[in-house]
């Protein structure tokens, strides 16, 4: 396991269309195979993975802020398209090819969003929060939890007054009330918690939690992405221990992407982007563009 975390070694905004900002933070060797990572709910560029595994591996991790949080610009009503067109402008902008892409718990659907785009070569989703606004879920949820996603679909700017209302602390303690012990073990690492806890601070710099609303009712809501044309190949990684970013731990999820490869980690939680850190990525640079 590589459960290290450590501060970003290259760091800045890039200039988008409109004069928007996109913020971005980066590990790992400049000439390394550039790996995207669309980060968690309400967490920063800051918060990366595999800090022990990427140079050896050859990786150039490569975090974002999404619009509203951290270091980006606020996007009034963006969608998940929007995301995409970014981070098409973002490689673009860096002279960036040969796309790998990791998408954790809420930033999975942003990072499926790039995968249909085909902005990105090859995706890998972590722990991937699942399109519980699906009739299929109906029954499956708690009902508070139903309440929420059936506001997000009816009316998202309500929806969005709601979730607006979250702190970082709010939401450290909603991830610690939920969480199985086995994620607890690795979020409560005096280290960790600090990087986390940093991560969840800076999401909310901007004085309020207008971009965690946005991403929380895109993500709650129907996607409207077309998976079935996703044309790369895509890994989805759960936790066997984790039923909270999926309730059937993306079995149907996978089956709507085609070809997609389900690992089920066992004695995981959701946390296994840290715990399997170098497993995940190894797995995703078998798909690696030919140069």
């Amino acid at each position: 396991m590589s459960l290290r975390v450590v501060d970003p070694v290259r760091i800045g905004t890039e200039q988008l269309a409109g004069g928007r900002r996109l913020g971005w933070a980066e590990w790992g060797p400049a000439d390394g195979v550039p790996v995207l990572l669309s980060p968690g709910a309400a967490t920063s560029r800051h918060l990366g993975f595999g800090a022990d595994a990427l140079t050896g591996l050859g990786v150039r991790l490569i975090s974002f802020d999404r619009p509203g949080l951290g270091a980006s610009s606020p996007l009034p009503g963006r969608t998940f398209g929007d995301f995409a067109d970014d981070i098409r402008t973002f490689a673009a902008g860096r002279g960036l090819d040969r796309l790998l892409m990791v998408g954790n718990s809420q930033g999975a659907p942003f990072a499926l969003a790039c995968a249909a785009a085909g902005v990105v070569g090859a995706l890998a989703v972590v722990s991937g929060a699942d399109e519980i606004a699906e009739p299929r879920f109906a029954d499956a949820l708690p009902g508070e939890l139903r309440g929420l996603v059936d506001l997000a679909v009816s009316d998202p700017a309500a929806a969005e007054k709601v979730f607006a209302g979250f702190t970082a602390q709010a939401m450290w303690d909603m991830v610690m009330s939920g969480s199985p012990e086995c994620d607890l073990a690795v979020y409560r690492q005096p280290a960790f918690e600090a990087a986390y806890r940093r991560a969840l601070d800076e999401a909310f710099a901007q004085g309020a939690a207008a971009g965690y609303a946005r991403d929380t009712v895109l993500a709650m809501g129907h996607w409207g992405i077309e998976l079935s044309h996703i044309a790369v190949p895509v890994d989805l990684w759960y936790g066997e221990k984790d039923t909270g970013h999926s309730p059937d731990q993306g079995a149907g999820l996978a089956a709507r992407i085609p070809g997609a490869v389900r690992h089920l980690v066992p004695d995981a939680g959701g946390a296994v982007l840290w715990t399997h850190a170098e497993q995940v990525l190894r797995t995703l640079l078998k798909h690696a563009p030919a140069s």
